[in-house]
């Protein structure tokens, strides 16, 4: 698919997903004076630019949240595919979590090992219950399409769940308590803009917490569930992230 596009007269092709770097990295070298943008995906080339988020960062805010919210003190994270990208988030979350509440308990499943675990709720159903059932009243899904049965699960038994990637609110309003987003639009503009103004730049782009890559939502669908307190909180552990105050663990400097 990618190789059917760069044949085609487009100025910029832009792949999504992790999954796609083994075959951009080939498509790439072949057609060096194609620019091509790639998310969630650090693929070293001339003509290639790499979008990254801090899902860390992101990750330790909601966290906190969760952890603001619980009344147990015990929180979820539930994730697709057993990958280094979403060890990242867990981690993330867990110190953010435990950053408020330093006893708080996390539990932690996966939903497989292979690219299915993206797409299966019922497993992901599953999980959520078996954690609810243990005592999690908090959970945060970063699992792909499969986070839809962690927020059916949520419905069943009345507890909380956090969304991933986009804005998720309004899945089950009331029940997801608040959603990690990652600024994907922002940064594919820029991508964008730049071979718009002639100006393509290949190489690495972080987007974090500073340039609000990343963050939390608050709308008219979880406004009555995240008090104003808690997002005030949420907003000063924002601010001394975004000032070095607090430094959130990476999965990806503790596993080089």
């Amino acid at each position: 698919m990618l190789r059917s596009l760069a044949q085609k007269d487009f100025q910029l092709i832009i792949a999504v997903g992790i999954s796609q770097a083994d075959a951009l990295k080939k498509v790439a070298s072949h057609f060096p004076e194609k620019h091509f943008a790639v998310v969630d995906a650090d693929v070293s080339a001339a003509n290639v630019r790499s979008l990254l988020f801090q899902e860390h960062e992101g990750s330790f805010l909601v966290g906190a949240i969760a952890a603001m919210a619980s009344k147990s003190g015990k929180v979820g994270f539930i994730g697709g595919m057993d990958i280094p990208l979403i060890r990242r988030f867990e981690m993330g979350f867990s110190a953010g979590a435990k950053h408020v509440n330093p006893k708080a308990q996390v539990l932690t499943n996966y939903i497989g090992v292979t690219g299915e675990a993206w797409n299966n709720p019922p497993k992901a159903k599953e999980l959520a219950l078996s954690q609810y059932q243990r005592g999690a009243d908090v959970i945060f899904s970063a699992a792909g399409a499969s986070t839809m049965g962690v927020f059916d699960a949520a419905e069943d038994t009345k507890k909380f769940a956090i969304g991933v990637d986009s804005n998720q609110n309004w899945i089950k309003p009331g029940l997801v308590l608040t959603s990690m987003v990652k600024k994907v639009d922002t940064a594919v503009y820029g991508a964008i803009d730049q071979v718009v103004q002639g100006k393509f730049a290949a190489g690495v782009i972080r987007h974090g917490l500073p340039d609000a890559g990343v963050d939390y939502t608050i709308d008219q669908y979880n406004d009555k569930v995240l008090t104003a307190e808690m997002r005030q909180k949420a907003d000063r552990i924002k601010a001394q992230i975004i000032a070095g105050k607090i430094r959130v663990p990476d999965y990806y400097q503790k596993h080089k």
